[in-house]
């Protein structure tokens, strides 16, 4: 298949190449067409196998006690893999365990590698399952020792001679020679060709099996984003979850990072996908009212949901994301300005103020302080959250162009509010022609809050259409 590769296989006790260690290694080394090596050894992970493992690899703790640990055998196992490709069924997997072994003992590892799961699915694309048990059943295979490392070996290199006698040995080496020019990073049960993916500005949805997206993200570089990914995986839980999962990679380009980011958020609040934490739906966003009156109990009020309007902006100071994030912050800001947490309403009761008691109040509760004069200083401590009114008489567009790709992007916004993204007059015409229910999202305010503010600066290539319909600058 290959002039010199070693065939490599791992037990391990568990699935993290961060967190779980190497149980058992074993490699064959191939010369040539020839066996030249043949090696193996248990090891002791320093931690302890559960029952799940040990029932699967049938590797026990006692069995790994006296074994060597794996800085004792990672000159020998460097010695093996020497000029060699390194080969593995799901090498992802094998290769991020060994390049965190060889981390802790502070050795890089640089080694080429090549993944049989994808090998498989070059050779043979007329099957779905190209698992090892899928692999053993389909070419009528037997091993007797399955899941321990030189049994899995053996049945690699029985899968590779039945591949070469079937299909010959150019066809196998000509597959093999376009994985290794690939990246050995990939997913084995990847389907979409990474090479299609565009290096261009836009948004990326991993999917598994089902039509929920596992993950969207952005990027200016898509292409480069998604490898970056999968290069992580070896090193990252989260990220190896989401790679163990992935089937596909759908794409939308947009003219530039605007345009990406507010597609991103609106596909998160749509479509819900497993692995987001943030730009969630934000049903629950919130923002403090300030009554016009210094005398009124309580001088502010929470508002949520279709009553935080932004025509109401130079009221309100906020936005937070739940109603306890409001209070704990409200809470804080009392306790840093001395202010009186009864008449924020923080606090229930007339007279002293529990606050006051220790010190923290200066007593507008128990008239030790003039209502206006505790008043103007709740405005000061409130003005740096004050929300910013829209700065425009109507509706705006942001234009972006990608001189590499010819594409034009307007982003149309009223209000702080995204109300579409066009390509042309007609559709900027209908667009602002639409009476559409405006609603507020935190994360299109914050973004257009660097880019439409009067005094803010533009990044390079974004022209403003001021007042409604126009031409971009």
């Amino acid at each position: 298949m290959l002039p010199s590769f070693v065939v490599l296989d791992l037990e391990t006790t568990g699935g993290s190449p961060a967190h779980d260690r190497v149980t058992e290694i074993a490699a064959v080394r191939i010369e040539n067409g020839q066996e030249v090596a043949r090696w193996s050894t248990l090891l002791n992970p320093g931690t302890t196998i559960s029952y799940f493992i040990e029932n699967l690899t049938g590797i026990s703790n006692e069995m790994v006690r006296t074994a060597p640990a794996f800085a004792e055998v990672a000159p020998q196992l460097l010695n093996l893999l020497e000029g060699a490709v390194l080969v593995a069924h799901n090498a992802r997997f094998d290769h991020g365990f060994l390049l965190n072994e060889f981390a802790r003992i502070e050795i890089p590892l640089r080694v080429k590698t090549l993944c049989t799961v994808r090998l498989s699915r070059l050779l043979y694309p007329q099957h779905r399952s190209h698992g090892l048990d899928a692999i053993m059943q389909r070419h009528g295979l037997h091993s007797t020792a399955r899941h321990r490392a030189m049994g899995d070996v053996d049945v690699v290199l029985a899968w590779l001679a039945c591949a070469t006698q079937e299909l010959g040995a150019a066809q196998v080496q000509r597959q093999a020679a376009t994985l290794l020019q690939g990246s050995a990073a990939l997913p084995p049960q990847l389907e979409t060709a990474v090479k299609d993916i565009p290096e261009t500005c836009g948004v990326y949805l991993f999917y598994g099996e089902g039509q929920v997206p596992l993950y969207i993200g952005k990027s200016v570089n898509l292409r480069s984003r998604v490898m970056a990914h999968f290069q992580a995986a070896g090193k990252v839980a989260r990220e190896m979850r989401m790679a163990q999962e992935i089937r596909r990679v759908e794409w939308t380009e947009t003219a530039g990072e605007i345009g990406a980011l507010l597609l991103e958020a609106r596909l998160v609040k749509q479509r819900q996908p497993l692995h987001n934490r943030q730009l969630r739906r934000e049903s629950s966003l919130c923002a403090w009212r300030l009554n016009a009156d210094p005398l009124a109990r309580p001088l502010l009020t929470l508002v949520r949901g279709e009553e935080l309007q932004p025509r109401e902006f130079d009221q309100l100071y906020g936005v937070y994301r739940s109603k306890s994030q409001a209070i704990k912050s409200l809470r804080e800001l009392a306790d840093k300005h001395a202010l009186c947490p009864q008449a924020l309403g923080l606090e229930s009761g007339k007279g002293h103020c529990f606050a006051h008691q220790i010190g923290r109040c200066k007593g507008v509760c128990c008239g030790q302080e003039k209502p206006e004069l505790h008043y103007l200083r709740l405005q000061l401590a409130l003005a740096e959250h004050r929300l910013q009114v829209w700065p425009h008489a109507g509706p705006v567009g942001l234009r972006e162009h990608n001189a590499q790709s010819g594409r034009s992007d307007i982003h149309v916004f009223d209000q702080w509010c995204h109300l579409a993204t066009v390509h042309n007059e007609a559709e900027l015409e209908a667009t602002l022609q639409s009476r559409q229910t405006l609603a507020f999202d935190l994360d299109s305010y914050r973004l257009l809050l660097k880019h439409l503010l009067p005094s803010g600066k533009r990044k390079a290539g974004l022209f403003l259409l001021a007042g409604g319909v126009g031409k971009a600058g």
